[in-house]
Order: C-alpha cells, then structure tokens, then sequence
C-alpha cells in the first residue's frame, strides 16, 4: 500500500476477531432471563415497574447480578445501560459483576446522619467492626427516620429497625434474638368504628362538592408540609384546572436529616392520611394515586400495603388505584421532580422548571404532589372546621404543625404542636428541657437545609416566612438542638458531606461545589472568601434545592459563630 500523506498506518492485528455471527455487548444468559421471569410474574413490562424489578431481585439474591440485569433489559425491552443506570444511581442497590468475590449475604446499615452522629455512631461503628463474622459488611447510611431513637441501624435481614442500636442488640438482631419495637397503628376496622371515612363518603356520596372541599382549604392556611409550604387549596385547584388525565402522587420520601414526622403519623394513625390522599384524588379526578415511599421505612410499607388492601375491600378504593413505590435510597428523590422521574423508572435527576409538575407531571400530564402529612391535616380541617384549624397558632401564626425534635433534649420526638411556636417554647412545654449535662447553644429549624440560628435567636417563631431574613427557613420542620457540647465546625461537615454524597450529578455547581465545599471546610476553614464565592455560584445556578441551599450550615455559621471557623 503506497503511503498518502496524513494517512494513519493500518494497526496490526492483534487477537482474534469477533465473528460476524457473534454479537457485541453483554449478552443474556437464558438461565438468567427465567430466573427474573419467575420474580416478574404477571406485572406489567413497563419502564415504570423497573425500580419495583431492581427490588425484586436484589431482595432474592442479596444483590443486583449483572446477568440479571442484562436479563431484566431483555425481559422488558429496555437498553442495557438504561436499566444499569438507574441501578447504579440508588445507594441501596448493590451491583456484583461477573467474576467479582460475592458480597456477604448480610449488611449492617449504621445511620451516619447528625442526630445518630451527635448519639455515638461513630463510637458503634468502631465497636461493630471487631465483632461482626465474615458474613456481615457495615454500611454508612444517611439519616434514616430515626432521629429521636438515635443512633439508628438496620440489618438487611430484619424489618425491625433498631432503635436506640448498640453493639449487643445489633448482635442480637443478626440472630435473630432482637424484638424491638413494633408499631401498633389505629387500624382500618378501628379507625372506621370511630367514624373514620365519613367524610370521604359524603365527597363520593355528593354530601359535598369539590368546590365546598376546595373553598375550606383556601380559607384555611394549610400549606405544603414537606418543606415547600406552597398553599393546599390552590394547589389543589391549579391541578383541578388542567385537562384530563390527571394524578395524584404522594411524596413518602422524607429524606431530610432529622426529619420523621411521617414516619411517625404512618406507623401511628395511616388511615388518617389515606382518607385525606383519597379525597385530594377525588377533587382532582385523578385516574391514579401512586404513593413513593422511602426504603428505610419498612414497617410503614408493611402497614401501608395491610391497609390499602383494606380499602379494596372495603370498596372505598377500587384494586390497583393506589400504587405504592419503594424508593432506595437517594435523598433527591424527595424533590418532587425527581421523584416523579424514579416512578417513571428513570435515572432520577431534577428537571427544569417550568413547567411544573402541576400542567407537566408524571408521564407528562398535570400531578398534584402532597407529602403525608399534609394529607394527614385535610380530614381536621374539613371535620372540624376551618375556624378550628386557624385559631391554632402562636405569634400571629395559624395552623398546627408536627415538629421532629431531636438532639440534646430530654424528650425527642415528634411533637404536634402550634405554628409559630419557638425553639425555646418547643423545648420547654413539649421537650422537657435540655438533657442532663447540656446547655443550649444553637439549633437547626429545618434540618440539614435550613440553616442554623444561635440559642440567644431562640425566640423566633417557627413557621413558613419568619426565619428567611435570617438565612434559614423552616422547611419540613425538622428541629435539631445542639448544646455547648458540640462542635460546629464538625455538625457542617456532617451537614456537608451528606450534601456531597446525596448530589445526583446532573449539575456542575452543585457535584463540585459539594465536594470543594467539604475539602474547604477540612482543610482551609479560614478561607471564608472562597466560602462566600461558593454560595453564590451554587445558589445561582444549581438546578434544584438541593445545590441552591447546601451551604446554608456554613453561612450560617459565618455569620452568627464565626470563630468557630477561625
């Protein structure tokens, strides 16, 4: 072959080449395709079955094998690397490939979120490591609801959350000797005998309508309750307004460290909240309900699904109308957006807004998205009245709210109490008091997001729109207290690296900005002007809440404890 100038040299041939006959990429394994058909059953192939699928398998086998994945594509006709991706994405899917030694058959999921840290975690991860066997792994775990139980752990062999954990009931739950504490909720039968659903038969009966369900809510202040605190009733009709069909889709993720409030109500009273879920349905005519609930919450799923199949029954709900979804472990889930994507059974990064979920939602059409315990407060409000519900508050505030207190307090836990309340009321009436041996030095007022305020700005009410000058806001309400005990410096990193490890990626403000964020604060925590450059480009252009609020701990802590950065 005469050389042309610019002409790159044959390569030589190295190996042997691929048949014609053989096709490129990873292929199916028959034994694996019936293996996966077997747990498949009769469910639908579609894309949004896949996250219940991943769950399916890994539920089986410990683990998610790349020949079953391969053999999941095929079954539903998806890409590869579609189905590999979403697999890859979640923190409770654990992917073996070929070849590689097998996982042990059993993880220790220790919570690592700030109120375990701040209980011992760290202490009983160490103790765990020298007694655990060769078939038990550890595993960090973001907050995991367990806030006022600290610190929190869960065993992949148990539904049994265990709570408070030390190195002996851990023990004792591997085998199998564990009881721990087991939810006693108001059930279907009872709630019903107690007058229960009456309000949900008078909607379907047409003892109301929906504009006198709507009119109460507007005249009422109930607002979003996971965080965004937009206003119930006008969501409510925004959606109502938009062409059919339409959704109703249930945001159970609760993922912000120190938040459990939902938790607590479906463990506790969940017919409450499915009455209010089934008439949100009805005003919007939603042609389904699919509710997206958190992975680390399995005995509220065990009670969800008793329920739900009671609702059938009971011919309050028709079979199949409500969907329940087990997320698995990603904290941006909890954006609704996100949320929305994981139900589709798509990796589940934040989409760009507008337009918003209430004219574009899942599967395209218009979605009204409540959390639990908004839900939870709609069968009060219609009951007994919107005067009822607005003579609530404190300090010019209305409305009730349920507050996750942990930290140093001598009685964490979910407390119901006015809005507007204080962190030094919350403390005072509802908690006992600081704990033993602690004095009151700072709080956070809406979890790892909402920033953080010292004990002397302790009489701030806690609601929507009074803590923003500030830098903070109240979000879902999840009230952290911290004393003279604790470092700060070391609660922002907590704070932080729980930000880093949860971005999703998708934009580069918040996947380096996280990342740089916690290096700074490591190694160089008097830098405070790389600090400030931080947030503003993270605030500015970071798609979601996620990137926009993550250095709120350590603004907060320039500018009411700044020598804890010096």
């Amino acid at each position: 072959m005469p050389e042309v100038e610019g002409a790159q040299a044959p390569r030589p041939q190295t190996g042997r080449r691929r048949s014609a006959a053989q096709p490129k990429g990873r292929q199916v394994d028959p034994s694996a395709v019936d293996e996966v058909r077997a747990l498949l059953g009769s469910d639908p192939r579609r894309r949004d079955w896949l996250l219940e699928f991943l769950h399916r398998i890994q539920d089986r086998y410990g683990c998610l094998h790349t020949r079953h994945l391969a053999a999941l594509a095929h079954e539903m006709r998806l890409a590869q690397t579609e189905v590999f991706e979403v697999a890859s994405f979640y923190a409770h899917f654990s992917i073996v490939r070929e070849g590689e030694p097998p996982l042990p058959p059993v993880a220790v999921h220790v919570c690592d979120g700030i109120a375990c840290s701040m209980a011992g975690a760290e202490d009983l991860v160490r103790a765990l490591a020298g007694r655990l066997g060769l078939g038990a792994r550890i595993v960090r775990a973001p907050c995991m609801g367990g806030c006022d139980r600290a610190p929190s752990v869960s065993v992949t062999t148990s539904h049994t959350p265990i709570e408070p954990a030390d190195a002996d009931t851990v023990l004792a739950a591997l085998n199998g000797s564990y009881q721990g504490r087991v939810p006693t909720p108001r059930r279907f039968a009872e709630y019903r005998a107690q007058g229960g659903y009456t309000l949900l038969a008078d909607c379907l009966e047409g003892r109301r309508t929906p504009d006198d369900v709507l009119a109460a809510l507007e005249g009422s202040t109930l607002r979003g309750m996971g965080g965004a605190g937009f206003p119930t009733g006008r969501k409510w009709k925004l959606v109502r307004s938009e062409p059919a069909p339409r959704y109703l889709v249930v945001n159970a993720d609760e993922g912000e460290p120190g938040t459990f409030k939902d938790r607590y109500y479906l463990e506790t009273d969940p017919n409450r909240f499915l009455e209010g879920m089934l008439v949100a349905a009805w005003v919007v005519e939603a042609v389904e309900v699919h509710l997206y609930l958190r992975d680390e919450y399995p005995q509220a799923r065990d009670i969800l699904l008793e329920e739900i199949s009671s609702l059938e029954a009971a011919n309050l709900a028709p079979p199949g109308y409500i969907r329940m979804h087990r997320g698995a472990g990603a904290y941006i889930c909890g954006e609704e957006s996100s949320m929305l994507e994981s139900i589709e059974g798509k990796r589940p990064l934040p989409r760009h807004k507008p337009p918003f979920p209430a004219q574009v939602g899942l599967f395209g059409r218009p979605t009204l998205i409540n959390n639990i315990e908004t839900l939870y407060w709609v069968v009060d409000i219609l009951e007994r009245g919107v005067e009822w519900w607005n003579a609530q508050g404190r300090q010019g505030r209305q409305g009730l709210r349920t507050y996750s207190v942990s930290g140093r307090v001598r009685l964490p836990g979910p407390k119901v109490a006015p809005a507007g309340i204080t962190a030094r009321e919350l403390i005072d009436e509802f908690c006992g008091g600081m704990a033993e041996g602690h004095e009151f030095k700072a709080y956070l007022p809406g979890g790892a997001s909402g920033g953080l305020l010292p004990a002397s700005m302790a009489d701030l009410p806690l609601d929507f729109g009074t803590l923003e000058k500030h830098g903070c806001f109240i979000g879902s309400a999840a009230v952290v207290v911290l004393s003279d005990k604790d470092d700060l410096r070391q609660v922002a990193l907590n704070l932080l690296r729980f930000f880093r490890d949860e971005s999703c990626g998708q934009c580069t403000p918040c996947r380096v900005g996280t990342e740089k964020a916690v290096l700074l604060l490591e190694n160089d925590p008097r830098n405070h002007a790389a600090f400030e450059a931080l947030t503003r480009v993270m605030v500015d252009a970071s798609i979601c809440g996620l990137g926009q609020a993550a250095m709120n701990p350590v603004q907060s802590i320039l500018r009411h404890f700044p020598e804890e950065l010096s």
